[in-house]
C-alpha cells in the first residue's frame, strides 16, 4: 500500500482537508457484481494513536454526500472529552468506494484522462465495508471497539456487524433501517431520474466543464424535502414570500441545490443512491431479514429521529426488537432525518452512555 497526503492536485469533486490521506491498495478489488477495480484508492482521516495491540480503533461511517472529514460534519462528537476521544480512541473515517472525496469512484480519471462516470461499476454497501476492512488491515487495526454512522453510514455500520462479527465489539447505526424500503427506493429513483433528464448528463460521460448541474441540483432539492420535516419547514418558512415574488422555501431549496453542485459529482450521487437501494442485511445470508437480524450478536445502539420521514422510527424499532443486544433511543428532534447533524448534544449523551454501558441498562452500569 502506498500512502499520500492530499494536495490541491489530488482534491477531486469535493473539498477535502489537508489532513486527508490517500491509501493506494495494491491488489484489485472485486465487487459483489464481479466487476474489478484495479488498485483502488481509499481517502481517509485518523485521529488519535493506534494502541500497540491495535485494539482501540473506532470507525466512523459517513452519509450520502459526506467525506472522511468527520470532525467537520459531526462537530462535537470527535475531540477531547467527546464520545469519540482521540486521547483514548484511534478514530478512522474513510470516503466510501464510489464517492468523490478522494476514493475510487465515477470521478476517478480513466486511462484516457476522462472521468470514469458510469463506467465505474455499481457497488453495494457490502462492497464499501469490504473496502474499509482492507484499509483497516493496512493500518494495523486488529479490532474495532465501535462502528458508528448515520443514514448511509448506518447501513455500513449494520453491515460491519453482519459481515465481521468477530472484528467488531459494538455498533451504533443512526437514522437508518436494515434494508431499504420501497419508499426510500422511490426517492432514490426519482433523484436519479432528475439527473438523467439533464441534457448534460450524456450517460455519465460528461466533462468537468459541462457537468449536469441542473439535474444534480434538482435531485438535491428533492432530497432536502425528505431530510427535513413538515414541522421544520413550517417553522422556518410557512408561506413567506421571498424578495423575488417566490417563496422562502423555494429559495432555500434552490440554494441547497446550488451548494451541492459546487462540491459533489452527479455520477457519484447516481452510484451511491443505487448502493443505498441495494441495502438489505438479509440478502444472500441464508435466511430472511428478521432471521439475519436475530443472528447479529454485537451490542447495538439504535437511534431513531422522531420526526424522520425518510427512515421513520418504526424501522429502528424493528431493528431493536430483533437484534438480540440492542439498546433503543429516540433523538427528539423537529428537524427530520437531518436531526443527527443538528441536535448533537443529546446524541453525544446517548453515545457516551452506550459506550459506558453497552447493552446493559443505565441502572446496571451506574452513572459514573
Amino acid at each position: 500500500m502506498r500512502d499520500d497526503v492530499t494536495s490541491d492536485r489530488l482534491v477531486t469533486a469535493g473539498r477535502v482537508s489537508a489532513e486527508t490521506r490517500l491509501a493506494h491498495l495494491d491488489d484489485p478489488f472485486v465487487t459483489e457484481s464481479g466487476a474489478v477495480i484495479e488498485a483502488p484508492t481509499i481517502a481517509y482521516r485518523t485521529w488519535g494513536a493506534l494502541a500497540e495491540d491495535g485494539s482501540n480503533a473506532v470507525l466512523v461511517c459517513h452519509a450520502l454526500t459526506g467525506s472522511a472529514d468527520a470532525d467537520s460534519w459531526w462537530p462535537g462528537l470527535i475531540g477531547p472529552g467527546a464520545p469519540l476521544d482521540p486521547a483514548r480512541d484511534f478514530i478512522v473515517c474513510s470516503n466510501v468506494v464510489g464517492g468523490c472525496y478522494g476514493s475510487s469512484g465515477p470521478y476517478t480519471p480513466a486511462a484516457d484522462g476522462r472521468r470514469l462516470g458510469l463506467d465505474f461499476p455499481e457497488v453495494t454497501v457490502r462492497d464499501m465495508v469490504r473496502a474499509q476492512k482492507r484499509l483497516l488491515d493496512t493500518l494495523g487495526v486488529k479490532h474495532l471497539q465501535l462502528v458508528i454512522g448515520p443514514s448511509l453510514g448506518g447501513m455500513q455500520t449494520l453491515e460491519w456487524a453482519a459481515s465481521y462479527p468477530e472484528f467488531v465489539d459494538a455498533v451504533a447505526p443512526i437514522g437508518v433501517s436494515g434494508r431499504h424500503s420501497a419508499w426510500c427506493i422511490g426517492v432514490g429513483e426519482s433523484q436519479r431520474a432528475a439527473i438523467v433528464a439533464d441534457p448534460n448528463w450524456l450517460e455519465g460521460r460528461y466533462e468537468d466543464g459541462t457537468r449536469p448541474k441542473q439535474g444534480l441540483a434538482a435531485a438535491r432539492m428533492m432530497a432536502m424535502i425528505m431530510y427535513r420535516s413538515w414541522q421544520n419547514f413550517e417553522a422556518r418558512f410557512e408561506r413567506k414570500p421571498d424578495q423575488k415574488d417566490g417563496f422562502d422555501v423555494s429559495s432555500y431549496l434552490q440554494y441547497q441545490g446550488r451548494k451541492l453542485v459546487e462540491r459533489f459529482d452527479a455520477a457519484s450521487y447516481f452510484r451511491l443512491t443505487q448502493a443505498m437501494d441495494s441495502h438489505d442485511l438479509g440478502r444472500g445470508r441464508g435466511g430472511d431479514y428478521l432471521e439475519v437480524l436475530a443472528g447479529i450478536r454485537s451490542p447495538a445502539l439504535i437511534v431513531a429521529v422522531t420526526s424522520d420521514v425518510l427512515y421513520p422510527p418504526r424501522e429502528q424499532q424493528t431493528l431493536a426488537a430483533h437484534l438480540p443486544a440492542a439498546t433503543y433511543r429516540e433523538l427528539d428532534s423537529a428537524h427530520g432525518h437531518d436531526g443527527f447533524l443538528i441536535d448533537l448534544e443529546p446524541l453525544a449523551e446517548m453515545i457516551t452512555e452506550f459506550r459506558r454501558c453497552g447493552s446493559a441498562s443505565v441502572a446496571a452500569c451506574g452513572t459514573a
